[in-house]
């Protein structure tokens, strides 16, 4: 790795950490695709930069979101299904699904198609929940269940999050926020679990790219929540599931 590579990888993170189109599975294409190895320290990189996009998250959302008590015991709620997951399957995702573009391209694929399926036959109800201080504890719940799909690389966690909600009955303005505050405590728990394993086999190099990635990650992540919000006006997601088949279907072939 070298700081261009560290700069690509950053920019990566912080436009898709929060599309429906898997951070994780582009950081990992975009690893195969610059032919930068699967070392032990590019996994850790990869989850460590999301705390670029967490910043960009404490940024935009602190002062009207992340000081409400009643906010913060819903997000608490919904990451308890990932955490426990997460920490489950930690060595399974760090040994066999983290570097596997396989996996990320068939997730891709079956994510589009489902993507185009559910948006096809989705509705919103009149009676769809607007205020994410008035989410049940049971939705929120339920919403990390779905968050927890996406330790599959290719998943995409914001897709995943964002259509559980949609079928709980939130408002999709609603729960593309809530997603976005969700990622907060999941995305900073995964970076500090891992770097408490690894940080200290990382040399001063490795850390000037980290903090490198970390940074355009931040920048790059404000950037890519303010067009979701706009995008999500007057549009679905059947744009974002149209690029992840033809992202697969390309990799498929030239790959």
């Amino acid at each position: 790795m070298n700081l261009l590579t560290a700069v690509i990888f950053g920019v990566v993170e912080g436009v898709t950490e929060f599309l429906p189109i898997s951070s994780t599975g582009h950081l990992i294409l975009t690893a195969n695709l610059l032919k930068t190895p699967q070392t032990e320290f590019l996994k850790s990189f990869e989850i460590a930069i999301q705390l670029g996009a967490i910043l960009s998250v404490v940024v935009l959302y602190g002062k009207s979101f992340l000081v409400k008590f009643s906010v913060l015991k819903k997000i608490a709620t919904a990451f308890i299904p990932t955490a426990v997951i997460g920490l489950l399957l930690y060595r399974v995702l760090k040994s066999f699904l983290l570097g596997n573009s396989q996996v990320v391209l068939w997730s891709l694929l079956v994510g589009g198609i489902f993507i185009i399926i559910f948006e096809i036959f989705y509705r919103q109800k009149e009676s769809a929940i607007e205020d994410i201080g008035s989410i049940s504890y049971s939705k929120a719940f339920l919403i990390g269940i779905f968050q927890s799909i996406a330790i599959i690389p290719g998943v995409s966690r914001s897709a995943a999050t964002i259509i559980g909600g949609l079928i709980l009955g939130l408002k999709r303005k609603t729960i593309v926020e809530f997603s976005f505050l969700l990622a907060v405590p999941t995305m900073l728990a995964a970076t500090v679990f891992d770097l408490t394993k690894s940080a200290g086999s990382f040399n001063s190099g490795q850390i000037i790219y980290l903090v490198t990635g970390l940074v355009v990650s931040f920048i790059t992540a404000l950037f890519a929540i303010k067009f979701l919000l706009y995008f999500i006006k007057n549009h679905n997601f059947i744009p974002f599931a149209i690029y992840r088949i033809v992202l697969a279907l390309l990799m498929f072939v030239f790959h």
